[in-house]
């Protein structure tokens, strides 16, 4: 673990695993690094994973006057890659995560080995959309008994069924240390990332990409990131394969990830061995 500087930001960085392919993940909004620890504890003994905190969220930092952008995400999660001694890696990104990725891959398209593109878009408004159900939910994720701003978050990354039968409470409690903070709280810094995201589009760019193997993965029932989203996104990008799994919602990195794990190693895989000298 280290802090390095970029770009008027210091940036926490992990890497788990000392052995198989270099594997950048790359987190969305208000989520930090440690969000990935479902991925770490399977994948690590096979991979070696390096995780960051995005500017401004968890332990990495952010100066007043800092850029501030999706491009400059996606910088930092080269300098990442420079840190950990990368030339190229297989890059996941979840919700942001992955919008920062599709980013990397266009602007150092011989950096990513392959893409793992996971609940999220090709426009960034797709998934900050102020629909009336949408602004709803915002508002009971920051107002009221914290018991219910908890519940109103886990509407938003868990299918509604699920809630029902389980003790929302001490998912909850679970889940706190994987996000970095309190569920009933949430980082002003997110919603900088929230208006960052909305303000980017990528999708000119998505052809060019048809060179690197990407998989781009939905959940039946995220609202942040509909599958119609994850289809339109793997279908700009040539020779993309899309997946969508059942049963699962935005947090599906989490819920399902035993699920995920599985794909995301089977991918790692048909996208081949990594390079001497990785």
């Amino acid at each position: 673990m280290a802090l390095i500087p970029n770009h008027g930001a210091e940036l926490y960085f992990e890497v788990h695993g000392t052995e198989g392919a270099a594997v950048l993940l790359i987190q969305g909004v208000g989520a930090i690094g440690n969000a990935w620890k479902p991925q770490v504890d399977e994948l690590a003994a096979s991979h070696r994973l390096a995780l960051f905190d995005n500017r401004g969220i968890g332990q990495s930092t952010i100066e007043k006057n800092a850029p501030f952008s999706i491009a400059q995400m996606a910088d930092d999660a080269r300098a990442v890659m420079d840190a950990a001694g990368w030339d190229s890696a297989h890059v996941v990104g979840h919700s942001m995560g992955g919008v920062i990725a599709q980013q990397l891959a266009l602007a150092h398209p011989q950096r990513v080995r392959s893409l793992a593109l996971l609940c999220t878009v090709a426009r960034g408004k797709d998934a900050v959309q102020m629909t009336p159900g949408m602004i709803w939910t915002a508002l009971r994720t920051s107002l009221g008994l914290k018991s219910a701003r908890r519940k109103a978050f886990l509407q938003l990354i868990y299918p509604k069924d699920f809630l029902r039968s389980i003790d929302c409470a001490a998912l909850a409690a679970e889940l706190a240390p994987l996000f970095g903070h309190d569920l009933a709280e949430q980082s002003p810094m997110a919603m900088r990332q929230a208006m960052s995201l909305r303000r980017h589009d990528g999708t000119p760019g998505l052809p060019s990409l048809g060179g690197i193997p990407t998989f781009v993965l939905s959940a039946a029932h995220d609202p942040i990131a509909p599958p119609k989203f994850g289809k339109q996104l793997a279908a700009q990008i040539p020779g993309a394969r899309f997946v969508e799994i059942p049963d699962a919602s935005h947090g599906i990195t989490i819920h399902q990830s035993t699920k995920v794990n599985r794909l995301l190693a089977d991918h790692f895989s048909r996208a081949g061995r990594p390079a001497s000298g990785e």
